[in-house]
């Protein structure tokens, strides 16, 4: 990834951050799926440059970046069209080029923690083909977990409901170019930290 731009998330007493981060997200989501390729690949990556991993909680922070390899993608991609209605929570660079000193690299990938003991249960009846109130019986004993990745409340268009998309950083050792899903997350690809 050799270009990127950073949007800035503005403290504002008429939104908190994890509402801003919904409309962001979902915005710069609707225009990488504009992106994708026939095998629903995107070449461009995402990363949380303020992101902080800890014990009990992580959290995403208020910047995100946004790499791809030549400055024509991220122009084509067109950022302030996607964030328009935003524009008085939001500051957006311009397209810079990634600096030559780094400090490593990193993959920010989806997580899909099994917490919701309801959806599984209707998952696993679907697929077993039983009934819901037999296949509840089966997590009934499931303890209550705290998950420390953060995450984005986000709201399907497909389906109109809404769901966390959690995202988890793991550091990687060298540089992998690979592409992303349509929220820029990758279980392989590596975007720059610096």
């Amino acid at each position: 990834m050799k270009h990127y731009l950073e949007i800035t998330l503005l403290p504002n007493p008429d939104i908190n951050l994890l509402t801003l981060w919904s409309k962001v997200f979902q915005q710069i989501h609707l225009g990488l799926v504009e992106l994708q390729d026939e095998q629903k690949r995107v070449p461009i990556g995402v990363s949380f440059p303020e992101y902080i991993i800890g014990e009990k909680y992580s959290v995403l922070g208020g910047k995100l970046r946004l790499f791809a390899q030549d400055e024509s993608m991220l122009t084509r991609f067109d950022v302030a069209k996607w964030l328009t209605r935003l524009s008085d929570y939001v500051h957006c660079t311009s397209i810079r080029s990634v600096p030559y000193e780094l400090k490593g690299y990193a993959i920010y990938q989806r997580e899909q923690p099994k917490t919701n003991k309801e959806r599984l249960a209707r998952r696993y009846a679907i697929r077993h083909h039983i009934d819901y109130v037999t296949a509840i019986q089966r997590y009934s004993d499931m303890e209550y977990k705290l998950i420390p990745t953060p995450f984005i409340r986000l709201k399907s268009l497909s389906s109109d409901k809404t769901f966390c998309l959690w995202i988890k950083k793991k550091i990687a050792v060298e540089s992998s170019n690979n592409t992303f899903s349509s929220y820029g997350l990758s279980a392989f690809a590596t975007v720059p930290e610096f």
